[in-house]
């Protein structure tokens, strides 16, 4: 195992104590804290790969969409523009042609009635979307097609750890006291609506932002974060302008700060910024997951018969190419 995967290990691990030792508070404190520097760090690579989209201006009515989005309160409409921006990404992205766009957009339109079909479907979307297809489903995504390309055992055993730590906390969630009790009420207030999309999703009655359900965000989004950081001798998400590096940290900082000054203002502001990174990334997610998508089809196809076909495609931007290596946002 090189350093950096032990260390990568190091961080899961840690995230996974802290996770089973102070759900509520490190939920917060890594949505609060980590978060900005995650969101504000990661526009700016995305920036400077075109956001992997075909002309960076689309970026700028992604931008405005979760800036609009953030201030929706009816969580069917939320969804809705959830979901489209997801669709429309995926088109734009991980499409090769016309006719793949087509395909794309009629199955997405059939999905769309079948929500419409239910009232509450496009509410789980959105609930889920941002939070835990975002920061688990899409991190799994990442680590997955990065241990692939690497043919690395230590990055197939660190997926199989991700796995393994989040059934730990399913199966034998902790039995942490609440610490800080005010940290435990924002996050409850804040990620709440969690448990019933989860019950409506699974038709699993009484779900709830209980222990176990914290400590799994907690994990998910404290390791989405720190899973980041590292990457940053892979992927080169720190080689910017040192004027641009000030920035970003001090934009950071202040947003980590403007929470602790007025925390309904500051989450708002922290909602905008997560959902416009968010948006911002879905091109990124739906190129990955067509590149997933291949290198399973090629794995199936290379145990039934004599391999015929190349790996995934090419990464189109540098940034990604580093993802044979490793990779998460």
């Amino acid at each position: 195992m090189r350093a950096n995967d032990a260390i990568h290990l190091g961080l899961m691990a840690l995230a996974f104590a802290a996770a089973y030792l102070v759900p509520f508070e490190l939920l917060l404190l890594a949505y609060v804290v980590l978060g900005p520097a995650h969101y504000f760090t990661e526009i700016s690579w995305l920036h400077d790969r075109s956001y992997f989209l075909p002309h960076r201006g689309i970026a700028i009515a992604l931008v405005v969409l979760a800036i609009a989005a953030a201030l929706i309160e009816n969580a069917a409409w939320f969804g809705f523009a959830m979901w489209g921006a997801l669709i429309v990404c995926a088109m734009l992205a991980a499409t090769k042609s016309a006719v793949e766009s087509m395909l794309l957009f009629m199955v997405a339109i059939g999905l769309g009635a079948a929500m419409c079909a239910s009232d509450a479907s496009f509410a789980v979307v959105g609930i889920l979307v941002p939070t835990l297809v975002h920061v688990s489903l899409f991190t799994l995504v990442f680590m997955t097609l990065g241990a692939y390309r690497s043919g690395s055992p230590a990055q197939a055993m660190l997926v199989a750890a991700y796995l393994l730590a989040v059934a730990v906390i399913l199966l034998m969630p902790p039995t942490a006291d609440v610490r800080i009790p005010s940290f435990a009420q924002a996050a409850k207030d804040y990620f709440g609506n969690v448990g019933p999309a989860l019950s409506r999703l699974f038709g699993i009655p009484g779900l709830k932002l209980d222990t176990r359900l914290t400590s799994l965000l907690a994990f998910v989004y404290t390791y989405h974060y720190l899973n980041w950081f590292i990457k940053a001798d892979v992927i080169r998400w720190a080689d910017i302008p040192r004027s641009r590096l000030a920035m970003v940290i001090a934009a950071s900082a202040g947003s980590t700060a403007l929470y602790f000054y007025d925390y309904a203002f500051g989450f708002t502001f922290l909602l905008a910024l997560s959902l416009t990174h968010i948006l911002l990334e879905f091109p990124l997610n739906s190129l990955a997951l067509r590149q997933l998508g291949a290198a399973m089809g090629d794995g199936v196809r290379g145990i039934a018969g004599p391999r015929t076909a190349t790996v995934a495609p090419r990464p189109r931007a540098a940034g990604l190419k580093a993802t044979r290596r490793r990779k998460q946002p």
